[in-house]
Parts: C-alpha cells; sequence; structure tokens
C-alpha cells in the first residue's frame, strides 16, 4: 500500500491517522504541494483531480480522502471510523462533512494561493479570509459538539472519522494564528486525540517530507 501525501495538507493528515489508527503499514511518496508537483503530468496521470493523498492499494488507486478513510473502514474495520449505529454514523458524518466541505476547501492551499496571486488580496485581507471561515466552521461545529455530549471525542467514547477531520484543521489554524478560545469542545477534542500515538504518528513534523 502507497499513499501519496505532502505533510502540511490537512486532508493527506486525515488519511495517515486513519492509517495508523488501523496499523496499517504504507509506503509514503511524498508530493510537495508547494511547488506544484501535484500538477505534474506524471502525478496527474495517477491522481487526475491533481490533489493529495492519492492511495494505491494492489493496482487500486484512489484519491480523496474521505473516499479513502471510507475505503480503509470497509477493508480494515478495526477500530471502525465510521459507527455502524445507524445515529451514531450520521452524527459523525454531519461533523466530518462540516470540516471537509464547508471549512477546508474554502482555506486550503490552492484557494489562497489564488487570492493572492490572482486577485491580489493583500496577506491581511487573506489572512482574515482565514480567520473568518475558521470562526464561522468551528462556531457551528462547538454547538453540534454540544448537542451531541462531546467529551474525548466528538461522538461517543472512541475515535471516530469526526476526530480524524477536527485534529488536522485545528492543526492548521494554529499554525496560521486563529484564536480558538471560544471552542473549547473543539479543543478539548483536539488536546485528547493529539496525545494519542496514531495521532502523533500522523503529525506534520513526524512526516519524512517536513519542512519547519
Amino acid at each position: 500500500m502507497e499513499l501519496y501525501s505532502f505533510f502540511n495538507s490537512s486532508t493527506s493528515y486525515r488519511v495517515r491517522i486513519a492509517l495508523a489508527l488501523k496499523g496499517l503499514d504504507v509506503t509514503l511518496n511524498p508530493v510537495n504541494i508547494r511547488v506544484l508537483e501535484h500538477k505534474a503530468p506524471e502525478y496527474l496521470k495517477k491522481n487526475p483531480a491533481g490533489g493529495v493523498p492519492l492511495l494505491q492499494d494492489e493496482g487500486f488507486s484512489l484519491g480523496q480522502s474521505m473516499a479513502i478513510i471510507d475505503y480503509l473502514d470497509a477493508k480494515y474495520p478495526e477500530p471502525r471510523l465510521i459507527p455502524q449505529d445507524l445515529q451514531q454514523r450520521a452524527r459523525v458524518l454531519e461533523i466530518s462533512n462540516l470540516i471537509s466541505c464547508d471549512m477546508h476547501p474554502l482555506n486550503n492551499l490552492r484557494v489562497l494561493r489564488y487570492l493572492v496571486k490572482e486577485l491580489g488580496v493583500s496577506e491581511e485581507a487573506k489572512n482574515a479570509w482565514y480567520a473568518h471561515w475558521i470562526a464561522e466552521g468551528f462556531g457551528g461545529l462547538e454547538q453540534l459538539l454540544e448537542r451531541v455530549g462531546s467529551g474525548n471525542y466528538c461522538v461517543g467514547d472512541q475515535v471516530s472519522l469526526a476526530d480524524c477531520c477536527l485534529v488536522p484543521q485545528v492543526v492548521n489554524a494554529q499554525r496560521m494564528g486563529c484564536d480558538l478560545s471560544a471552542f473549547p469542545r473543539v479543543l478539548a477534542v483536539y488536546e485528547h486525540c493529539s496525545a494519542l500515538p496514531a495521532f502523533q504518528r500522523a503529525a506534520p513534523a513526524q512526516q519524512p517530507d517536513y519542512q519547519p
């Protein structure tokens, strides 16, 4: 099994967490999206969407982090990251989609680069854009976590896809200097999960392509 990944990509980070939680061995192939390696012709042959992560497993190639984690959960169901219980599954997917669909796309590197290089947005305005969508997204997430009675994890008493999504989003928000003090439930989940060995192994600083 091979994973094409960039150390600072939150989508790659999600998949690395899932792989580590399931104890799966993977060959990591770094793709530096800062210098547009994901747009190179050879990489586009592997992943026409031109993004990371990309999983290759016994001749099967799959992009998109949520699809990859669903695939891993079906093939290697322990520990299960997407619950089988109908309502718990729905809650986990609700939280995961809030992060992966509502928050992340507005703040990923290609969007920030377009704002600056194509639209001429200042660094200050770019950072304000980032902080606005982080605050709006985490504001909604905080209320969802209160609704489900979150503790160490987003939903229930074990790790799920929602936690795999939350931790990378918090890491990126902190790296961008966002104040997250208004979201205590978000931070409680982040702090607990970040201390778990699987999450630590998946962290950006532990990756072979890490750049301070």
